[in-house]
C-alpha cells in the first residue's frame, strides 16, 4: 500500500478528545523562555474551560549555548503535561520540529516559535478554526511586511514565486511554521519519509481542508534574531532544492536562452558577411561567448550539486536528530497519558 488512511481520526469530537500538543523548538532562550511557559499555562486553562481540550507543551531544546535547558526543567507542569527534550547539538530549526512531532503524545499539533511572537490569543483562533469550523491544517501568515526592508520584501516575494512555479500543491506566501494539525494532519505528517524537510511546503502538500489566518507578529522578548541574511539565504535555499524543482527548470530556460541568442547572433554574423563581404574579427565576441557560457555551466553544475547531495543525504538515511535527555513532567491536575510512547528518529 502505497499510501495511508487516516479516515478513521477525521470525526471532530474524537479529535478533540486526543487533545492537542504544543511543540516549541528553543535556541538560546533562556531569558524568556518562563514568560512564554505562563502564556502557554494560560491558554491550557483557557482551551480546556471552553472545549474540554487537554494539552501538553513540548520544548525541544536545539543545542542551546546559554541556559535555555536548565531553565526549561524547572518549568512547572501546573495544568499542562510537559516534555523537555534535548537535541545532542544544534541540528537546525526543520530537526526540531521533527523531534517535537516525534515526541508528541496527544492528538493535535501546533507548532510555536520561542521568541514570543507568536500570540497566545492567534493560537487559541486557531484551535477554534479546528474544532468549530473542522478545519484540518490552520496556518499563521504575516497579514504585512511593511516593517521590513524593500530588499527582504523583494527577496521573500522572488522566494515563493519562484518555489511555487509549476507547483501542483502551493506554499502560501508569507506563511511560517506557527500552525495547527489536526490528528488526521498531524498523522499524515508523519508518513513523510524524507530526511530532508520543508515543514512549510510539507504541510501544505498533505492537503485536507486549510485556511488562512493573518497575524502581526508581537515583538521579540527578548534579544535579536539569530537568523541572519546568510542564514535566511540558506534556509531559502534548503527550501527550493528540498520541495520544488524550479532550479532546475530555470536552469533548463537559461540554457534555452543562451541558445537562441547565440543563434540570433549567428545570424548576424552571416548577414554581415554576405552583405558586406566583410568578416567579423571575432576575439572578444569569442571571449565574452565563453566566459558567459562558462559562467553559467558553473552555475548550472552547482544547482545540480545541490540537488545530488540532497540525494546522498538521503541515501545514506542517517537519523535527523538524536536526543541527550528527555524529561516528561505530568501535569498535577490531569493523569498522564502512559499509553503513547515517543517516536524518535534515532531509535
Amino acid at each position: 500500500m502505497l499510501g495511508a488512511d487516516v479516515s478513521n481520526l477525521s470525526n471532530a469530537a474524537a479529535a478533540s478528545s486526543r487533545g492537542l500538543s504544543i511543540v516549541v523548538p528553543v535556541f538560546n532562550e533562556a531569558a524568556g523562555l518562563g514568560r512564554l511557559h505562563d502564556s502557554l499555562i494560560a491558554l491550557a486553562d483557557r482551551l480546556n474551560r471552553t472545549y474540554a481540550l487537554r494539552c501538553e507543551v513540548v520544548y525541544v531544546d536545539d543545542g542551546s549555548r546559554d541556559h535555555t535547558l536548565d531553565v526549561a526543567r524547572t518549568l512547572p507542569a501546573t495544568g499542562i503535561d510537559l516534555q523537555v527534550v534535548s537535541l545532542s547539538r544544534n541540528f537546525g530549526k526543520e530537526a526540531a520540529l521533527m523531534a517535537g512531532l516525534d515526541h508528541a503524545k496527544l492528538g493535535a499539533i501546533m507548532f510555536m516559535d520561542g521568541d514570543g511572537q507568536h500570540s497566545p490569543d492567534i493560537a487559541e483562533k486557531l484551535v477554534s478554526h479546528w474544532l468549530d469550523d473542522g478545519y484540518d491544517v490552520v496556518y499563521a501568515a504575516k497579514a504585512h511586511r511593511d516593517n521590513e526592508s524593500l530588499t527582504r520584501r523583494i527577496a521573500a516575494r522572488g522566494f515563493y514565486a519562484l518555489i511555487n512555479w509549476g507547483a501542483r500543491q502551493k506554499i502560501p506566501e508569507d506563511a511560517g511554521d506557527f500552525r495547527l494539525l489536526s490528528p488526521r494532519a498531524a498523522a499524515a505528517l508523519r508518513q513523510l519519509p524524507e530526511r530532508n524537510r520543508f515543514f512549510k511546503g510539507l504541510a501544505s502538500w498533505i492537503g485536507f481542508r486549510q485556511i488562512r489566518v493573518d497575524y502581526e507578529p508581537e515583538p521579540r522578548a527578548h534579544g535579536v534574531t539569530s537568523f541572519s541574511p546568510a542564514k535566511l539565504l540558506g534556509l531559502s535555499i534548503e527550501g527550493l532544492t528540498s520541495f520544488s524543482v524550479a532550479p532546475l527548470r530555470l536552469a533548463s530556460l537559461l540554457g534555452l536562452l543562451l541558445a537562441f541568442v547565440a543563434f540570433l547572433f549567428g545570424l548576424s554574423i552571416l548577414w554581415e558577411t554576405v552583405t558586406t563581404g566583410k568578416s567579423v574579427p571575432g576575439y572578444p565576441s569569442i571571449i565574452v561567448g565563453f566566459m558567459t557560457i562558462g559562467g553559467v555551466q558553473l552555475i548550472m553544475i552547482g544547482v545540480l550539486g545541490e540537488y545530488i547531495g540532497k540525494i546522498l543525504s538521503e541515501l545514506k538515511a542517517r537519523p535527523i536528530y538524536f536526543v541527550a535527555e528527555h524529561e516528561v513532567k505530568s501535569s498535577s491536575s490531569q493523569p498522564a497519558n502512559d499509553d503513547a510512547t515517543p517516536r524518535t528518529a534515532a531509535e
